[in-house]
């Protein structure tokens, strides 16, 4: 007995797959490339973040919010430990001023 060739659907889905696994390949080269060229641009922020953070400097609310979400970014890294992390995220949030 002949064995039953693959359905066109089931080829589909196949094809298919496997589009959605190179993508997925592809995005994440680009991401860690993305995230090692940032980590070059950190190393000067990094002070700066520091500086606002610790109350020298006065920054808008947008700032605020950007120092916020480096902070998370570099907590998710492992760059900070988390009594630094909470440390700074409170004292950010106290000076966030919201109206």
């Amino acid at each position: 007995m002949a064995k039953q060739r693959s359905s066109f659907a089931k080829l589909q889905r196949d094809k298919a797959k496997k589009e959605r696994a190179a993508m997925k390949r592809a995005n994440r080269i680009e991401r860690k490339n993305a995230d090692e060229s940032e980590e070059v641009t950190e190393t000067n922020t990094d002070t700066d973040a520091v500086s606002l953070v610790t109350g020298e400097g006065e920054p808008s609310p947008e700032e605020l919010l950007q120092l916020i979400e480096d902070l998370h970014k570099r907590r998710e890294a492992g760059t900070i430990s988390e009594d630094d992390f909470e440390e700074a995220k409170v004292e950010l949030f106290a000076r966030l001023q919201i109206d």
